[in-house]
């Protein structure tokens, strides 16, 4: 980043420390701003019959937004708590379009890290149609096991699309 990006996103980052449970936003809210997390895990989920079904963790140096609602401006179908203690520093969505007509170099951050959760996201859409649970399991466990060990873990089968009795009986298979 050029030195006059970076001093910028310094004037504007708003930093916020989030306790663990707490709301970060709440369904039915406008999702106003993109935050990038400095430490902590946060988790992201609809409700569907009132069960929570989660639809992605994010932790240190990623990105947590609902895309739908910060994109559109419209009322969020998600919720995101935080599952730890959690450092955030966001910009809201006016931020984010002045950054990119002023720094058009960050127009090449907001591609890369767009591309970077749509492939993702379409990893994870794959994996739940394609493959089986234990499978689905040990690709976490893999390639994200923090995960496993930070979350609670109904949250964890939530995520992976199975019920907490099947999570136990893969967990001890292993």
């Amino acid at each position: 980043m050029s030195p006059e990006l970076e001093q910028h996103l310094k004037l504007i980052l708003v930093t916020k420390e989030v306790p663990k449970k707490t709301t970060l936003l709440k369904r039915g809210q406008v999702c106003e701003h993109v935050y990038f997390i400095e430490s902590g895990m946060l988790h992201c989920f609809y409700e569907k019959n009132s069960e929570k079904i989660t639809s992605w963790f994010m932790k240190e140096n990623d990105v947590i937004i609902s895309a739908k609602s910060f994109y559109m401006q419209t009322p969020s179908e998600e919720s995101i708590v935080a599952l730890e203690d959690t450092l955030v520093h966001g910009i809201t969505y006016q931020q984010l379009q002045d950054i990119y007509s002023k720094h058009l170099e960050f127009n090449v951050i907001g591609r890369v890290l767009t591309t970077k959760y749509y492939i993702q996201s379409e990893e994870r859409l794959y994996s739940l149609r394609k493959e089986r649970a234990r499978d689905r399991y040990l690709s976490l466990l893999e390639t994200q096991p923090d995960i496993i060990r930070r979350a609670p873990l109904k949250h964890v089968a939530s995520y992976l699309g199975i019920n907490m009795e099947t999570l136990s009986r893969i967990r001890s298979s292993i």
